[in-house]
């Protein structure tokens, strides 16, 4: 039986080669698995929160600094200890909904995003417009429940400017888990799971693109944990836990601060998602037993 406790990671997802600021990155997330009961916190954390001692933002740590700085910073943000890490290049995104034949995504709400740029023209000057239109594409993404192909799909989790409440961070990081739960749904299903070329194909298309330091052995015992119990939590952006102050007091750049000096109005947050869990698991054991 393993340990009593929590075994917590931290996701990474960055551009990867052919984008500006390939290893930025623009994915954080925060998995937490409760090692007895096998039930699962994903938490998204906003990239543009300041990190003070480094004079930079959350989501530049990694390339400035590397992983174990980058586990640490999230480790104080939290008050937790990051016991593992992964950081994965956004093209898996594409290449695992490929490999999926597409998956279906709920799309909360309807939006549009007038400035979505277009791979090989971030420097094109547009023949003198100064509004340099020709770098950017429009999409639109109506709500409800859709199929995606792997362009789709990646437009929809990269989307930065959109209308309706979708251009922050954190509908941003919203729909990031919404695509990351709908390919780990599918990866999942029977129909992959029982297709051993899948299976051998799949581990292929991971490897290529995840670099972690997470053993083959240990993440065969996690998932058999976490499997059938995920739960999923954000941080929300709110005056008492993060708000954005003046740009012109930061160099000119959109950041989040915490109210607090040292995050501790976020850790006492994290302690109390994990408390309410916790107590939540221990009276559905109780009813079960009665």
């Amino acid at each position: 039986r393993p340990p009593s406790g929590r075994t917590n990671f931290l996701v990474l997802g960055v551009a990867g080669e052919n984008h500006s600021g390939g290893d930025l990155t623009d994915s954080i997330i925060f998995v937490s698995l409760e090692n007895q009961t096998g039930k699962t916190l994903v938490l998204s954390l906003p990239r543009d929160i300041w990190i003070a001692p480094l004079r930079a933002k959350l989501n530049s740590v990694y390339h400035y600094e590397g992983m174990e700085e980058t586990k640490k910073a999230v480790g104080e943000i939290l008050g937790q200890k990051i016991d593992y890490s992964l950081v994965i290049d956004f093209n898996l995104i594409t290449k695992m909904v490929d490999f999926l034949d597409g998956v279906e995504v709920t799309v909360e709400r309807t939006f549009d995003d007038f400035k979505y740029p277009l791979v090989g023209k971030e420097n094109d000057l547009c023949n003198g417009d100064k509004e340099f239109k020709c770098r950017y594409e429009t999409i639109s993404f109506k709500a409800g429940e859709q199929w995606m192909d792997s362009e789709t799909a990646l437009k929809y989790v990269r989307s930065r400017h959109g209308t309706n409440g979708e251009g922050s961070d954190f509908a941003r990081s919203a729909r990031q888990e919404k695509v990351i739960t709908a390919i780990r749904a599918k990866i999942l299903s029977l129909e992959t799971l029982t297709n051993p070329q899948k299976i051998k194909d799949l581990i292929n298309t991971l490897g290529k693109s995840i670099d972690t330091d997470i053993s083959v052995k240990d993440a065969a015992e996690f998932y058999k944990l976490s499997k059938d119990k995920v739960m999923t939590y954000s941080i929300i952006l709110d005056d008492s836990i993060l708000f954005h102050p003046s740009p012109a007091d930061y160099g000119g750049s959109y950041v989040l601060i915490s109210q607090d000096d040292d995050f501790s109005i976020i850790n006492e947050y994290i302690k109390k998602v994990f408390s309410e869990d916790e107590k939540a698991y221990e009276a559905s054991s109780s009813a079960r037993t009665r």
